[in-house]
């Protein structure tokens, strides 16, 4: 499997050259002097062109009652696999973005949700890697969100893949 990972992005793209801890400390400080109470979403969608997948994931930064601001890592992989696997590869890499964050949010009060573009609707392919999902990210120790609720995947990372 080959991966082509890109830089950090908002969602107009603009290019951020520096790692996610160092984008999202700066957005708490800048965001709570300003007296802005904060929660972090973390989540992650794909597309298959043909034999590429785009994977887009995004760390939303949700100001209690005054909108909210986004970073996103687009990537690509060469590689054909199931709509399970697929569906657990985005979790995966919101996981592992949010492991990487989740001290520094802890050492800031700010609380974090790890979104799923999973459907609960049995009747949909996505439903497949549910279970799986849900497991992988309570386990960690992360607040679960599916659709309709995992607007982090669902929506901004799905508009930006």
């Amino acid at each position: 499997m080959e991966t082509q990972q890109e830089t950090w992005q908002n969602m107009n793209g603009k290019i951020f050259r520096n790692p996610i801890t160092q984008l999202v400390e700066e957005a708490i400080i800048r965001e709570q002097a300003n007296g802005h109470r904060l929660k972090v979403c973390v989540g992650s969608d794909s597309h298959v062109y043909g034999e590429v997948i785009s994977y887009a994931t995004a760390v939303v930064l949700v100001r209690e009652g005054k909108g909210a601001f986004t970073f996103i890592r687009k990537e690509k992989e060469f590689q054909r696999i199931s709509i399970k696997e697929r569906m657990l590869n985005e979790v995966n890499k919101s996981v592992e973005i949010a492991y990487t964050i989740c001290a520094l949010l802890d050492a800031y009060g700010v609380e974090m949700e790890v979104h799923a573009d999973i459907n609960t609707d049995p009747d949909f392919k996505s439903n497949a890697a549910l279970r799986d999902a849900m497991g992988y990210i309570l386990g960690m120790g992360y607040v679960f969100k599916a659709k309709p609720f995992a607007f982090a995947s669902s929506n901004c990372a799905d508009m930006m893949v």
